[in-house]
């Protein structure tokens, strides 16, 4: 046995005599006195090895010249690990203020297969010495196994290369990606494919705000020297993006206080992603667009700012590196803070003055109402530059009417439909079908499932809409009550002929996909403009650059469609005019679907 802390105690062969040594010093001259006896052995060098079978070829020497043995006996190896906290420091015999300061410690990060070992030596000599406990949290690692969750292992050849993987993703992203994939006390499939793909998305969504944010602040010489605008006088979208950020600042401080940073990078990692890029930027573009640097362009460039500077902050303790660029980026022209580093600011404070409940409460709703809508368009295959006539929305209360009343026109917009029809949730034309979440209830009641099925089978239209309102509801069985939860279901809907139905927590949206002649002209009004915008830039014209636009005569359906829409086209394309002509000389071939178009445009 060579590993483990050899005990400092030397006896005599018939144990009566023991001494113990307190020190290499006193080693190395008990050495040299046991020499000087006579005792053959080699003398201590410069160094001193107390590993064995090292030092017990140190033999000492009694005072009446009886050779003294070391101990053969070791102690186990943990109690070098729980000797930790005060060896670093040569505590007592040095360093007495840095250890009280540091002790104990406010956290050890421990693999969960190691915890019999460190863990308790830490504690069983912490309180032996001081009555104390070594640390005060603890975050017990789990394992980190192959995407198939098997352990990894060169045999099995299902083994990751760190330093491969950190050349080739760099640290930041292999670290966001362990991080927020699990909890850090839970097993990690580790997939590589799954670092891809938070270089993708998140950090390559932040990368490519960040540079949507440059190229605009330069071409307008932003250097946030003005005034910052109040909070109160910036647009709605404004004020709901920085409530949202400081929500977020609440939510990742106390993530990180509590020692859960899995919760605080999915927050910061879906605001970033859902509601600053996917939301905020694109619906907030032409304001970065315009030409004159106003109070509303310039509203847009500090909120934008204040976004992506504190998501660096929060950010850093789990990706350090990116985030002190992007600080370093951001704030060496702006020069508002003195720091070296974003690691050297201080981590935001919430202002809960900012913080508006029922301004995110409604913006939340909006964002459901459109992603449901763009869903369901996508699995009709209608795009969504083709307007559609309406969508019905069941109403459970006039809060939630009057949240969707306020940002009515915000969807209708995003999602080109016309109207929004709100109806109650027993409607007709809703018919909803319920299931049990079987792996979720078999897990709780095994044995009674096939009672708890045929029950969640007999709810009414107006139970279901009761367990969606309030989140639980009571289930009969023969013989006893059991509560409901709504996560222990399964809802949807019977298609209704000319409709889609979907829904998401307490949000159902019935989308008509209908689209009449009407519809079906502006539709392709919108494709003609896309079309003619994808001109303008590959003429490299400017966006204040004017033009006139000729068409040759196609079918009914695309002339009339061009007739109809002629003044929403030429707005929106900075047209003086559009012609349809019999023959249009030296026009291109514009394909649309299936239609093919003969088009010119001259500044």
């Amino acid at each position: 046995r060579y590993w483990g802390t050899p005990l400092p105690i030397w006896r005599s062969k018939d144990g009566k005599i023991e001494k113990c040594i307190g020190s290499i010093t006193e080693l190395r001259e008990e050495v040299n006195k046991a020499i000087e006896a006579g005792i053959d052995q080699a003398p201590i060098g410069a160094e001193v090895d107390l590993h064995r079978p090292f030092v017990d070829q140190m033999i000492l020497v009694g005072e009446k010249g009886e050779k003294l043995f070391r101990e053969p006996d070791l102690i186990d190896v943990w109690f070098d690990s729980g000797a930790m906290p005060y060896a670093q420091w040569h505590y007592p015999f040095e360093n007495k203020e840095t250890f009280e300061k540091h002790f104990p410690a406010d956290f050890i990060a421990e693999g969960v297969d190691q915890t019999r070992g460190w863990f308790f030596t830490l504690h069983v000599i912490a309180t032996m010495l001081f009555d104390s406990v070594a640390f005060k949290n603890v975050v017990a690692n789990g394992l980190v196994l192959d995407k198939n969750g098997q352990k990894m292992s060169k045999r099995l050849g299902n083994a990751v290369d760190p330093f491969k993987t950190m050349q080739q993703y760099g640290p930041d992203a292999t670290r966001w990606y362990m991080i927020e994939n699990a909890n850090p006390w839970d097993n990690l499939k580790f997939d590589i494919d799954g670092v891809q793909e938070a270089m993708r998305r998140f950090f390559g969504t932040l990368q490519n705000t960040y540079a949507f944010f440059a190229l605009y602040a330069n071409l307008d010489a932003f250097t946030f020297e003005q005034a910052s605008i109040p909070v109160h006088e910036r647009p709605e979208s404004d004020r709901w993006i920085l409530s949202r950020l400081n929500s977020l600042i609440d939510k990742t401080a106390r993530g990180y206080e509590d020692y859960d940073a899995t919760t605080a990078a999915r927050e910061i990692q879906q605001f970033m992603i859902d509601e600053v890029s996917n939301w905020y930027v694109r619906l907030n573009r032409k304001r970065f667009w315009k030409a004159e640097l106003g109070q509303d362009k310039l509203a847009a460039y500090q909120t934008l700012y204040e976004c992506l500077m504190t998501v660096a902050k929060i950010a850093a303790p789990i990706a350090p590196f990116y985030m002190d660029w992007l600080y370093q980026n951001l704030n060496q022209t702006t020069r508002l803070e003195d720091n070296a580093s974003v690691h050297l600011s201080d981590f935001p404070k919430a202002n809960a003055a900012l913080i508006d409940e029922h301004l995110e409460a409604k913006m939340e709703a909006a964002q459901q109402i459109c992603s449901l809508v763009h869903s369901l368009r996508k699995k009709e295959k209608i795009k969504v530059r083709q307007p559609l006539a309406k969508i019905l929305i069941p109403i459970w209360d006039e809060v939630q009417k009057q949240r969707i009343e306020e940002v009515k026109a915000l969807i209708l917009t995003e999602i080109n439909v016309k109207d929004i029809e709100f109806i109650t949730p027993d409607n007709e034309l809703l018919v909803k079908k319920i299931k049990p979440n079987y792996p979720k209830l078999g897990k709780t009641y095994g044995p009674k499932m096939k009672a708890i099925a045929g029950a969640v089978a007999t709810l009414s239209q107006t139970q279901i809409n009761e367990l969606e309102r309030k989140g639980t509801i009571a289930l009969a069985l023969d013989n006893e009550t059991i509560p409901l939860e709504l996560d222990d279901v399964e809802i949807s809907f019977q298609d209704i002929p000319g409709w889609l139905v979907a829904n998401h927590d307490s949000i159902t949206v019935a989308l008509d996909v209908q689209i009449s002649e009407e519809l079906k002209r502006e539709g392709i009004a919108r494709d003609v403009v896309n079309r003619l915008q994808n001109m303008r830039k590959e003429l490299g014209l400017e966006v204040q650059d004017k033009i006139k636009i000729q068409v040759q005569k196609n079918e009914a359906l695309i002339d009339a469609a061009l007739e109809a829409n002629k003044e929403y086209i030429c707005t929106e394309t900075q047209a003086y005019s559009l012609d349809i002509l019999d023959h249009v000389a030296d026009a291109k071939l514009v394909e649309m679907d299936e239609h093919k178009l003969l088009i010119k445009i001259e500044k």
